[in-house]
């Protein structure tokens, strides 16, 4: 059995982080689009334009990334909260806490990690 409270501080701490990564990220991305606006479109021939598109796809993947983490860690303590955290949503075996360790917010266990939900084992 894994310790559910000590899972449960991990993850409200990475919701803590990413809620003031968000921001910041989305303040980045204004801040490269504003530049971008100030400068030639075209960014093959403005010598900016290819720094700043790299700079603003950068910072457009870390906001995916970050927000679908925080969407992972909002349905972890949803299962902390209804008793069903650690378990495997496809087999319903216990999660190895080496994986939890990793991604405390997975809702599968190693044997089903690649993306096999639905699928019985």
């Amino acid at each position: 059995m894994v310790d559910v409270e000590r899972f449960r501080m991990l993850l409200e701490e990475e919701r803590a982080r990413k809620a003031l990564l968000l921001p910041a990220l989305r303040a980045d991305i204004s801040s490269a689009n504003a530049a971008r606006q100030d400068s030639n479109v075209d960014d093959e021939h403005d010598p900016e334009g290819s720094t700043i598109a790299f700079e603003l796809s950068q910072a457009a993947a870390l906001m995916q990334q970050s927000s679908a983490t925080l969407v992972q860690v909002e349905a972890a303590l949803g299962r902390i909260a209804d008793g069903s955290y650690g378990y495997c949503e496809v087999c319903g075996a216990p999660i190895a806490e080496g994986r939890l360790e990793a991604r405390p917010w997975t809702p599968f266990c190693i044997d089903h990690a690649g993306g096999t939900l639905g699928r019985k084992a």
